[in-house]
């Protein structure tokens, strides 16, 4: 059953599909967006802080009993279904993802986009691993700051400038690219365990700043009007909605604005399992509906904006674009799939200190940004990239937050001791990394699995590297002389009996990754590539303006278009590229063809 025809047709009502239903219902087009999920918004969360039911029990993420993926480590390994959530939570319902993150708003380096040319430009091609496919993403950081700014000042991000037109400011990340403007929202102050991280690192001559967050420190109205109220620092916000709205999301600040024009218009509960196409133009997209049935929504611009698995999926199962093929290294769906690298982090547990770490926000947190992308010199160490390294403020919320130094029993009498005493004096120092691309890292469809609708599972194959084992190892150490510094004669624990006079006792050293990646335990939902963008059709699935090379009305957009993972969390450059489409779809719209 066809619906009846629209200008735009979006999979996924998150940061992309909301954005894109604001900007372009704002410019006078008629939108439809397809949600898989249900509608939800700030009523649901308000004075529901179960931390079981949506942080231990996954209740806003993706229901892996219906659709999941197969995952393996490399091209002779049986890839296996994932049974149960675990190393990543893609979310379900209105907003997405963009309801439970914790609000970190971060812009990649200018180098991040020109990776590759700027990795051979100092160090020579030798640098670059044989197997390892980094590249360019076919537009600069300096084309995309207008986007990145327009995103920052809807969403109502608050930090302070390092980078304010090419001059350098102190306080503010002195290594990031410059900004045409400062935030919208000046930096939260700090707490007292964000000002000690920032002591100690100031102390070894590194540059720390404040993270910039999603979760207003104040009141805040942005250009379209939405006013939105300051955080009251509950600590529950990753995983969870912000009950009084202070975190910026999709349902209380884009979605709003699509509505009230009266051109959107929501289709819960549509799973979305084809894109219908002649070849050269999409024509509408097929999706289930909530009792099962195939209803197809036709519309003259259709634009994938759903999570990275669900967007390379929908292209591999409509049979739009090349598939990639790791043994020859051709195609480009499903091509240079990465994550994030974490680990090489340190923890410490004070004995004379005690933080309020049951107060925060999830993007409350100092950080330096020193050993982050090519901001230092990689001459000799065996990697390149590198990655951000943070103290949180997030609010430690109760099941999740209990530990205890090493050499103390993990259960009883003495553990439960244990717990009460160091709960408000724990602190980890944290470690987020780059994850470059390789040849043989992709996305497919899997040949033996199937969803619940009969259609094939999307499979990744994904293992950890060298380059990114001896990164982490370099990164272990730094975080360790960073917790040194905080808590000066700590003991650093080596399995043996702690000393009780001691300040304190620190957990870190040269970090490592596990023998081989583990989608067991949760590590990050930053999943890129797939659709990615570039300035070749033989190496990428879209252009700059993320509009597909061989299908100019369907527009791809997310950090499925990454060609890499830069060691920031993806969320701002998402919404950057999404107000980049935005323009492209419009551009298209008036003049058709393919946008350069």
């Amino acid at each position: 059953m066809a619906n009846k025809k629209v200008d735009v047709a979006i999979v996924g009502v998150g940061w992309v599909g909301g954005i894109l239903a604001a900007e372009l219902t704002k410019a006078g087009l008629t939108v439809v967006g397809l949600e898989r999920g249900h509608d939800r918004g700030t009523p649901q969360w308000q004075d529901d802080h179960d931390e079981l039911r949506y942080a231990i029990r996954y209740e806003m993420f993706q229901n892996t009993a219906n659709e999941t993926w197969s995952f393996r480590h490399n091209l002779n390994e049986t890839a296996l279904p994932i049974r149960q959530l675990g190393a990543w939570l893609p979310g379900t319902g209105i907003g997405g993802a963009g309801v439970h993150w914790n609000g970190q708003t971060w812009r990649f380096h200018p180098r991040d986009f020109t990776i590759k040319t700027s990795t051979i430009d100092r160090y020579g091609a030798s640098m670059i691993p044989a197997n390892m496919t980094i590249q360019d993403w076919g537009i600069t950081y300096d084309e995309l700051e207008p986007y990145y700014d327009k995103f920052e000042y809807m969403a109502g991000i608050a930090g302070k400038a390092g980078n304010l037109r090419g001059q350098q400011i102190a306080g503010g990340n002195v290594f990031e690219g410059p900004r045409s403007r400062q935030f919208p929202v000046a930096p939260p102050p700090d707490t007292p365990l964000m000002a000690l991280f920032r002591r100690a690192t100031k102390s070894l001559g590194y540059h720390p700043f404040t993270g910039p967050t999603a979760n207003l420190p104040v009141g805040y109205t942005n250009p379209d009007g939405i006013a939105r109220a300051q955080c009251t620092y509950c600590g529950y916000c990753e995983r969870f909605g912000c009950e009084v709205e202070a975190k910026a999301d999709p349902t209380v600040t884009v979605l709003p604005v699509a509505h009230k024009t009266g051109k959107f218009k929501v289709i819960n509960y549509a799973n979305a399992f084809a894109i219908k196409n002649d070849g050269k133009n999409a024509q509408s997209i097929l999706y289930y509906d909530s009792m099962g049935r195939v209803q197809e929504q036709p519309a003259d611009i259709i634009v994938l904006g759903a999570f990275v698995f669900n967007n390379v999926r929908l292209l591999l199962n409509s049979k739009l674009g090349t598939p990639y093929d790791p043994t020859t290294g051709t195609g480009v769906v499903g091509r240079n799939y990465a994550y994030q690298t974490g680990g090489g982090g340190a923890s410490g547990w004070f004995e004379n200190e005690e933080f309020k770490r049951y107060m925060g926000a999830g993007a409350l947190a100092a950080a330096i940004d020193d050993y982050n992308a090519d901001n230092f010199d990689h001459s000799g160490l065996g990697f390149i990239g590198g990655g951000s390294i943070s103290v949180g403020q997030s609010g430690a919320r109760p099941i999740q937050s209990l530990t205890v130094p090493p050499g103390l029993p993990s259960f009883g009498s003495q553990w439960k001791a244990a717990v009460q005493k160091y709960y408000r004096r724990v602190v980890q120092v944290g470690f987020q990394g780059e994850s470059p691309a390789y040849k043989q890292h992709y996305m497919d469809l899997d040949p033996n699995y199937r969803d619940k609708f009969g259609n094939p599972l999307l499979r990744i194959t994904f293992d950890w590297q060298p380059n990114e084992r001896a990164m982490i190892a370099f990164a272990g150490n730094k975080t360790l002389q960073i917790m040194q510094a905080m808590i000066p004669g700590a003991q650093v624990a080596k399995g043996g009996p702690l000393t009780p006079t001691a300040p304190g006792t620190i957990s870190g050293g040269p970090g490592s990754l596990p023998a081989h990646f583990d989608t067991t335990a949760y590590q990050s939902t930053h999943n890129t590539g797939g659709a990615i963008m570039g300035a070749d059709p033989a190496t990428s699935v879209v252009n700059s303006y993320l509009q597909m090379w061989d299908t100019h009305n369907l527009f791809v957009v997310g950090a499925c278009n990454f060609p890499q993972n830069a060691g920031f969390n993806p969320t701002g450059t998402v919404g950057a590229l999404a107000y980049r489409a935005a323009e492209g779809i419009l551009k298209y719209r008036k003049n058709g063809g393919a946008l350069v």
